[in-house]
């Protein structure tokens, strides 16, 4: 029987629909990012973005600094609007900041202050710039002081170039700072130059005498030692473990791209170019209503699969080759990330077909690993991965030495997986040597790319399979995100040539 996937988790149901088209909305909306009021197809009553209540991102705040020692002050900068031939991108909030307030605009930044006589045990500063009526005429609105207090939860509501002389009194009084430097200055020896480099990331439109003033607080605490911490681990920490609303959202996601990924198989054809393709995938996962595709799609036929983050995507698919694509949608902040391994003709030659399932049952083998009852850290799937591999290789005719070194240096040289969620690659502060805990979203993405050496099987040379789901973690069993993209040799065939039902658009 062949595999039918079922659509009930895509975007159109997971959105919450209007009863009526005429619903009461404010249009223009008058804030700087879809809420309620102005979007009520997109975001509930309550919520700052689609699917996360505001009562959620207080929850996370508090955890935080719940945390952290007594007496500490958080700094967080919004990210920096980017551009591209003197025009903006697309704004993508920057990811800690996202999960800890919710608010989507640039040119904005945060203090969290320990303070065990209040209420929630801290207090919340949010410091924003507010535009002009000519810079809204331009650029659109800006969330308004009042908005960004009932909604957002903000004690305090301040212009952004108040934000230095804040800081001033804020650093005077911590024990402890929790801070990170802008992506591209982390690496700079001068603390000199760092600390200006995060004034300029922090304030940029301040004036020169309150940066002065700041910057002379911020190098007298560099120079006591401890008192500056990093705060990526910290945020780190809580996002690996994904809430309710969060699996909610990235099973959403996840299904919007294995949807494009079965209609783009039915899509492909022999002579097609990889960019077409992509551009296919990327429309579908946008008519669910995904924001942006995670990341740049890899497109690879035949033997370009043998490149592992192969993005050029500008070379015609011949008949019988395999197409490899990795991709994956971005949807209410939250990224997906499947690959599938599917033949251009509609079938699978013998040689595929065998080392395709090669890969599958030691994929398949992994997924249910993933687990927290079976004491798996990523690194011992990993581990297992190598292991799997090389045995079913073994079956298949390669000769591999015991060691399986030569499978980990060419057969197979990237890592099982990684943990994904507001960033594809939430790893940066993950533990690989850590059990796995229940609510963390990983992928198994073993794969096997066989160049044309000869002491390989000759026909599989030039194949590059690889085989990508995107797994929850459970207590006593794994819940594959990605389920509703076909893997089984006779359900991809089925997708590639219509039997599954599904129409290309």
């Amino acid at each position: 029987m062949l595999f039918r996937p079922t659509l009930r988790h895509t975007a159109r149901t997971y959105r919450w629909q209007c009863t009526r088209t005429n619903s009461t909305f404010v249009k223009p909306s008058q804030f700087g990012q879809p809420l309620h009021p102005s979007h009520p197809h997109l975001v509930k009553d309550g919520e700052l973005t689609p699917g996360i209540h505001a009562d959620e991102y207080e929850s996370r705040r508090r955890a935080l600094m719940e945390g952290l020692p007594p007496n500490s002050l958080v700094i967080c900068a919004a990210a920096k609007v980017k551009y591209m031939s003197g025009r903006t991108y697309k704004f993508r909030q920057g990811s800690d900041f996202l999960y800890l307030s919710g608010l989507l605009e640039p040119s904005a930044a945060f203090l969290l202050r320990s303070s065990p006589s209040t209420p929630r045990g801290y207090t919340y500063s949010i410091f924003h710039h507010f535009h002009t009526p000519s810079q809204a005429l331009w650029d659109g609105p800006r969330t308004n002081d009042i908005t960004l207090h009932d909604l957002f939860g903000a004690d305090d509501v301040c212009p952004i170039d108040e934000l230095p002389r804040a800081l001033k009194k804020a650093l005077r009084d911590a024990d402890y700072v929790y801070v990170d430097q802008p992506q591209e200055t982390r690496r700079t020896r001068k603390s000199g130059s760092a600390w200006k480099a995060l004034l300029e990331h922090l304030a940029p439109a301040s004036l020169a005498d309150a940066k002065a003033d700041l910057l002379s607080a911020l190098s007298d605490l560099g120079a006591r030692s401890g008192k500056i911490r990093p705060l990526a681990p910290e945020v780190g920490r809580l996002r690996a473990i994904k809430s309710p609303a969060e699996q909610k959202i990235m099973r959403a996601a996840a299904d919007v791209s294995a949807h494009a990924h079965t209609k783009t198989m039915r899509f492909a054809q022999p002579g097609m170019s990889e960019h077409v393709l992509a551009a296919h995938f990327e429309y579908l996962c946008a008519r669910e209503w995904s924001q942006r595709p995670a990341y740049v799609p890899v497109v690879a036929s035949g033997p370009n699969a043998l490149t592992i983050h192969y993005t050029a995507n500008d070379q015609l698919i011949r008949e019988d080759e395999l197409v490899l694509i990795d991709a994956g949608c971005e949807l209410d902040g939250y990224a997906s990330d499947i690959t599938r391994t599917f033949p251009a003709s509609g079938r699978f030659t013998p040689a595929q077909a065998e080392l395709y399932s090669a890969v599958l049952a030691a994929q398949k083998r992994l997924v249910s690993l993933s687990n927290a009852s079976a004491g798996y850290s990523l690194y011992q799937l990993h581990t297992e991965s190598v292991h799997l591999l090389a045995d079913e290789l073994r079956a298949i005719g390669f000769n591999l030495d015991r060691s399986s070194v030569g499978l980990m240096a060419e057969l197979y040289p990237h890592f099982v997986g990684h943990p994904v969620g507001i960033d594809l690659h939430e790893s940066s502060h993950f533990d690989r040597d850590a059990p796995l805990k229940p609510g963390m979203v990983i992928t198994i993405e073993p794969g096997i790319y066989v160049p044309p050496r000869p002491h390989y099987p000759k026909h599989f040379h030039n194949i590059g399979i690889r085989i990508e789901d995107e797994v929850l973690v459970g207590e006593t069993y794994p819940t594959v995100l990605s389920v509703n993209a076909p893997k089984e040799v006779a359900d991809v065939e089925g997708a590639c040539t219509g039997a599954l039902g599904l129409e290309p658009l």
